[in-house]
């Protein structure tokens, strides 16, 4: 047998040149084929792929890759890069996607972005409960030991900040004091 033949309804032999490896067209019976009846001999196509779509109109910056000598015809517009976040973007755009610093830069973005959002919840008088939306009950429902051990250290680090900045406001006291002959 020299190739494999194109109708589905026969069942088909390993040729003897890949008879030797174990395993080889197991695939080839087509009732051992998870996906066969889903499967199209030929394979469609499905509408005219000759021309293509009408560029979309651009109301909102859109960063754009260095590799792409212009933009797509259809592309997102859910959020347009703005402040701190919105500038690490472009500058990340300034590199290439082969560059670590691109997907780095993005990454930092994206975290930049989660504190600036932060922010303006803030400053709409909208307090954001992080331990619900950072799955705070679920962790604490299914694993419960890393959930305690996290809060531990989250605790340890709080302190040790609040202890850090009282002794730094009592030096700042200290030295008050010294400058204006106080301590001596």
């Amino acid at each position: 047998m020299d190739t494999l033949s194109n109708t589905p309804d026969k069942t088909r032999e390993v040729p003897p040149r890949f008879a030797h490896i174990k395993g080889w067209g197991a695939d080839l019976d087509h009732a051992n084929r998870p996906a066969y009846p889903m499967e199209r001999m030929p394979a469609r196509l499905g509408g005219d792929h000759s021309h293509p779509p009408a560029q979309q109109a651009q109301t909102v910056e859109i960063l754009q890759s260095i590799e792409r000598p212009s933009i797509t015809p259809i592309f997102g517009t859910p959020l347009p890069p703005s402040g701190m976040s919105g500038m690490l973007r472009r500058a990340a755009f300034k590199y290439s996607e082969s560059d670590l610093r691109h997907w780095l830069m993005l990454l930092f973005a994206d975290r930049v972005n989660m504190v600036e959002g932060l922010g303006a919840d803030l400053m709409r008088g909208h307090v954001p409960n992080l331990f619900s939306e950072m799955g705070g009950k679920a962790e604490f429902k299914y694993n419960r030991q890393a959930a305690i051990q996290k809060a531990v250290v989250v605790s340890a680090v709080v302190g040790l900040g609040l202890l850090l900045w009282s002794q730094s406001g009592r030096r700042r006291d200290r030295l008050g004091q010294r400058m204006k002959g106080g301590y001596y």
